[in-house]
């Protein structure tokens, strides 16, 4: 069987982490209260609901028949922060999380079997939350990309030491075919997949700044059609808009979880 390219299941093609290492795959919130999560985003981002097969404080958002985001209420049950995550492939967990440790990151949670697959929550070594995922991915990735995030950023310290950090655990601008692209530009490192722009680093963040929104973190961007009205329906749902400006404003649901609406491009 060859793990690299899409492994045909009936008529249905799966696609493993094998064919877009490195890349960002997924993205999941965690969260306090499911239904008022539900509201919100289906509200603002227009999304629909499945149940996921971990249990009852999980769930997967759908647009369209594509699964987009995981949704996981234990933030009260598990002590942990209400916030978005991006998860990235990885051809082995193990040895993921392994080169994290040794390079001075750490692992909060995992790697731990979530089938179809299995997946670590970790930090990098300013704090920022990150996860990697091994196995096959929820959508087809060109779907997933098509039918909600835009892309992600890192806001933190040192651009070009995150970028050696995260390159060394997930084989950026490696000799390994289709391994991801990086390159410094305007400012920013920025990572390219299948020649996309999937996500990008740029350094200012502090370390020890009480407020978390500058703070080393992930933020991911998800494109919409109509940023003004996600706006709106944010603030009439129990959110904020922290920032707006152009084609993209910086919301924050009413848990507290931070996340950016950026305009749709044309195709």
């Amino acid at each position: 069987m060859n793990h690299d390219m899409r492994i045909p299941r009936g008529t249905t093609d799966v696609v493993s982490t094998h064919s877009v290492f490195g890349a960002p795959c997924w993205v999941s919130l965690t969260s306090r209260d499911l239904e008022t999560t539900e509201g919100f985003y289906a509200a603002v981002l227009g999304w629909e609901w499945r149940p996921a097969k971990l249990g009852d404080r999980f769930r997967m958002a759908v647009v369209g028949d594509t699964p987009v985001a995981g949704i996981a209420a234990v933030a009260s049950m598990w002590q942990m922060a209400v916030a978005w995550t991006p998860y990235f492939a990885v051809r082995s967990a193990d040895e993921a999380v392994a080169r994290a440790q040794e390079r001075g990151g750490t692992a909060a949670v995992g790697p731990l079997s979530f089938p179809p697959g299995r997946a670590a929550l970790l930090a990098d070594r300013d704090g920022a939350a990150f996860g990697i995922w091994e196995g096959e991915l929820f959508s087809d990735w060109e779907s997933w990309r098509r039918a909600a995030p835009a892309f992600i950023r890192l806001h933190t310290r040192d651009a070009f030491d995150a970028a050696i950090f995260y390159g060394e655990i997930l084989d950026w601008a490696s000799d390994r075919p289709g391994c991801c692209e990086v390159n410094y530009e305007g400012g920013e490192v920025v990572l390219r997949s299948q020649g996309e722009i999937v996500a990008r680093i740029e350094s200012g963040a502090l370390g020890a700044a009480p407020d978390p929104t500058i703070r080393p973190h992930w933020q991911v961007h998800f494109a919409v059609s109509d940023v003004s009205a996600c706006t709106r329906a944010a603030e009439l749902h129990g959110g904020s808009v922290l920032s707006k400006s152009g084609d993209e404003a910086v919301l924050r649901d009413p848990d507290g979880a931070q996340f950016t609406v950026t305009s749709r491009p044309a195709r």
